[in-house]
């Protein structure tokens, strides 16, 4: 066998010149250094040719050497290709996920945005609307339980006239020229003495609306609120 070897074109290639060489391609390197030096079949090819820093290797099976490095070669590159294409995926998946965030909380940001400005024009409009009614209410001769009462309406906070309706109800029961015989008590808010009210307008007798004015004062005076000093008539029975 030596001498058959001998009598074929032999090159000298190193095994670890190869650094990418797979698997299959050590393993063949290792069985023809084996065969080459007469080892049996039975030899670890593998370890062999791990040992092995220089082998002499038949020029057929430096191409099957070559062919396998290149596949490897080829497979590396192909893995390196597909961990890139993966990152950039990832990338715009990330990229596209802001961009959607963005534009979801652009878009209810400008919703928000709407939404308080028709709120602020509608409470324009309603105090406009407000403003209008009580200059239609103003300078009657005369006025019924219902107008007064939109009066005192359209004088306080939303929350307020409840409680203010329910100490009127109890003094005066809205009526504005209401007059307590034995204590000289007058108006909606029954003031002691009724003159009182001459500090919220010299036509404290006439106009309800200068009643509630004066009264409202009073009860944000001294009881913090309209429904404060509810809360003391309760209690009391006067305020």
């Amino acid at each position: 066998m030596r001498a058959t070897l001998e009598g074929k074109r032999v090159s000298r290639i190193s095994v670890r010149g190869f650094a990418v060489a797979s698997a299959t391609a050590v393993t063949t390197v290792g069985a023809v250094v084996g065969v080459a030096a007469g080892q049996p079949a039975s030899v670890n090819a593998e370890a062999t040719a791990a040992d092995a820093t220089i082998a002499d290797i038949p020029a057929g099976a430096q191409a099957q050497v070559q062919t396998a490095s290149l596949t490897q070669q080829a497979d590396d590159a192909s893995t390196q290709a597909d961990a890139a294409a993966l990152k950039s995926a990832q990338e715009a998946a990330r990229k596209a996920a802001a961009e959607t965030a963005q534009s979801k909380k652009d878009a209810a940001d400008e919703a928000a945005k709407k939404a308080a400005d028709e709120r602020k024009e509608k409470a324009l409009a309603a105090s406009r609307s407000a403003s209008r009614d009580v200059g239609d209410l103003l300078g009657k001769s005369s006025y019924t339980v219902a107008e007064t009462q939109a009066l005192a309406r359209q004088m306080m906070a939303g929350d307020q006239f409840q409680c203010f309706s329910n100490i009127v109800d109890h003094e005066s029961g809205w009526n504005y020229r209401a007059t307590n015989a034995s204590s000289g008590a007058y108006g909606l808010v029954q003031a002691l003495p009724g003159s009182k009210m001459s500090s919220a307008g010299s036509d404290w007798q006439t106009n309800p609306a200068t009643q509630i004015k004066w009264g409202l004062n009073y009860m944000n005076d001294r009881y913090g609120s309209p429904c404060g000093a509810w809360s003391f008539w309760q209690a009391n029975s006067w305020y």
